[in-house]
């Protein structure tokens, strides 16, 4: 009898020190809370969080030349970094001479309602490791495989056709002098025809592709590679 007097006397006791540290505790903890809330606050960022973008123009040197790059104009990710490289592709929305939007998604119901008609200028610029420079091939090679007979435009622009069974076979040579224009290009048919037009800046050529039917206007064609070339590889 006395061992339960005397546990039920500790256990009296001991509840009533437990109740009187608790409430200590508990405004101890509301204190403490509210201070690392009041910290967290105060330390919070103001901004948003934006998510990070790379820079605007790329450096990039191909065949030891320097070309100041738009970086959302290259159309493949591996090609989008600064230093030498042996190729690069790019794509510039005509006739703004913009890097072009990134493109739609588009589901297999709705991809005939999104086509939509070439509006861009494709340019491939790649080292050219001392093969003929593209003056050159149109010089001294294409004459060749041409028929003998040309056609002038009204607009100054001279035709003259490949001959059948010819490497070039189904294309046609385009040029004029002024401005200076020279285009190879398929003809039309179940696809639209193209057009490929070439320079060389130092170590590098520079190919440019564009829709046969943009000679309608190919003064404007002209003066946009001339722009697209200054930009990219403008004198110091």
């Amino acid at each position: 009898m006395t061992l339960i007097a005397s546990t039920r006397i500790i256990a009296r006791s001991t509840g009533k020190d437990w109740s009187a540290h608790l409430l200590p505790v508990v405004v101890g903890g509301f204190i403490a809370a509210a201070a690392l809330t009041s910290v967290a606050y105060l330390l919070w960022p103001t901004w948003d969080a934006e998510a990070g973008s790379g820079p605007a123009r790329l450096p990039i040197s191909i065949g030891s030349t320097l070309f100041n790059v738009p970086s959302a104009s290259i159309r493949m990710k591996i090609q989008r970094h600064t230093g030498p490289q042996e190729r690069i592709d790019l794509s510039f929305s005509y006739p703004s001479l913009q890097p072009p939007e990134a493109p739609k998604r588009v589901s297999a119901a709705t991809v005939e309602d999104t086509v939509r008609p070439i509006d861009r200028i494709f340019l491939s610029i790649a080292a050219h490791h001392g093969s003929l420079a593209p003056e050159e091939r149109v010089a001294t090679i294409l004459p060749r495989y041409l028929e003998p007979t040309q056609s002038v435009g009204e607009d100054g622009l001279t035709t003259r056709a490949f001959r059948e069974g010819s490497p070039y076979s189904g294309e046609d040579l385009f040029f004029a002098s002024s401005p200076g224009m020279v285009a190879r290009c398929s003809r039309e048919a179940a696809t639209p025809g193209m057009c490929l037009s070439e320079r060389r800046i130092e170590g590098a050529d520079l190919t440019f592709r564009f829709p046969r039917s943009w000679l309608a206007q190919w003064r404007q064609v002209a003066d946009a590679m001339d722009r697209l070339t200054q930009q990219l590889h403008g004198s110091k």
